[in-house]
């Protein structure tokens, strides 16, 4: 394995600015989640006449499939990079920012479906050399529920898949550092919008009116409680009101509200806990206060669990690999964001691994940021990595 290893790694430094040249790319031409049309047809040309079979439309939407069958028999293990974006407006300065007013690549997934197509390009050109099969899976609409990943497996995705492993660069992480955590990786997500009704009137006089504004301040910090005295202090949760739209003249009492939020656990059986509670404050204040309400509350990504197994084989994988532009491997805990991978590591062992970015003495800004940046280095790293442990998994297994 270790001639096969050299020669891909070979392979991915001498296209490193290839990588680099289709990041910018799409770095330049991002397109939102469910409408990555361009996106599509741009991954779907780079594999038109390689020797591979290639599946597009997947799932009823922009998904594609790329299966590399090696020359002899072993596993099926699927390979997965997203390339949705956000709507952001970018604030880079870059010289290949965003050409799209209000969209922009803020999480990186540029970079992972780059890193994955020249990855890809350089597994069919060793082919022949592999046993067993190896399933690019590039992915849309990851930022939105309910998520590129449920279509797409609903599609047969994962049919015949026996793993399934992943990547996320991250911007506020170190470069050069490879990081990885076996079991609860990311939170599950809820998310929720509350419309109070109420009754309007005048400023000067609130006893005629029943005041939706002073009944969802309320609720902000009530709701707060869910966390302080109904999760155990081990356990991790938040609720999150990220709006409050109650915008009106100074003084006349507004007759509705509008808000919403999201709900973030790391625990499957905490959710319940949660939600349940969530609508019982909501009622009980609306009750107080003479008010209705109507409420959408949304349960949608997993949390996100790496099978340990797994996860223990890419960590053997990357130590073993010595890759040079690898500083570090890291075990680095649970991480808070959510994440649709979760979706296929409830159905097959999988692994979701982070590739850091940020270049010491450079600013850093966090993901879903105006200022987003990944350092580009961190692209040969995150492919060199998924190769190491692709090549790992077909000669030894989990």
């Amino acid at each position: 394995m270790d001639d096969l290893q050299t020669q891909l790694f070979t392979k991915l430094q001498q296209k490193e600015t290839d990588m680099i040249n289709i990041r910018r790319h799409f770095h330049e031409h991002p397109e939102l989640s469910f409408h990555e049309t361009e996106t599509a047809k741009y991954i779907a040309d780079f594999y038109e006449g390689k020797d591979c079979t290639i599946q597009t439309n997947v799932g009823g939407g922009n998904g594609i499939l790329v299966d590399i069958h090696g020359g002899k028999k072993g596993p099926v293990l699927a390979i997965r990079a997203d390339f949705d974006a956000l709507p952001i407006q970018e604030d880079t300065g870059l010289p290949f920012s965003s050409k799209t007013n209000g969209v922009m690549h803020a999480c990186g997934h540029d970079g992972h479906t780059a890193y994955m197509m020249i990855l890809a390009d350089s597994l069919i050109e060793l082919k022949d050399q592999l046993a067993g099969t190896i399933r690019v899976i590039h992915q849309p609409a990851e930022e939105v529920p309910p998520g590129g990943a449920k279509g797409m497996i609903e599609a047969g995705c994962l049919d015949g898949v026996d793993h399934v492993l992943g990547i996320h660069v991250m911007s506020m992480m170190p470069l050069g550092d490879v990081l990885y955590h076996p079991g609860s990786v990311h939170t599950g997500r809820a998310t929720f919008k509350v419309v109070m009704h109420g009754k309007g009137g005048h400023g000067s006089t609130p006893q005629d009116a029943n005041d939706t504004i002073v009944a969802a301040s309320q609720f902000v910090t009530a709701v707060q409680t869910i966390v302080s005295r109904r999760i155990d202090p081990f356990d991790t949760a938040t609720v999150t009101i990220g709006s409050f739209d109650g915008k009106g003249s100074a003084n006349v009492i507004k007759d509705s509200v509008t808000l919403e939020g999201d709900v973030r656990i790391m625990k499957e059986e905490t959710r319940a806990i949660v939600e349940k509670e969530f609508k019982q404050i909501l009622d009980g204040i609306c009750r107080t206060f003479g008010i209705s309400y109507e409420l959408d509350y949304a349960n949608d990504y997993p949390v996100c669990v790496n099978d340990p197994k797994t996860t223990e084989m890419v960590a053997k994988a990357l130590n073993e690999a010595q890759i040079p532009e690898v500083k570090q491997l890291i075990e680095c805990g649970p991480q808070t964001p959510s994440e649709d991978f979760a979706y296929y590591a409830k159905e097959r062992p999988s692994c979701f691994f982070f590739v850091g970015a940020h270049k010491e003495g450079t600013p850093m800004y966090p993901h879903h940021h105006p200022k987003f940046y990944i350092d580009e280095d961190c692209l040969l790293i995150a492919a060199k990595s998924m190769g190491a442990a692709v090549l790992y998994y077909l000669s030894e297994g989990v």
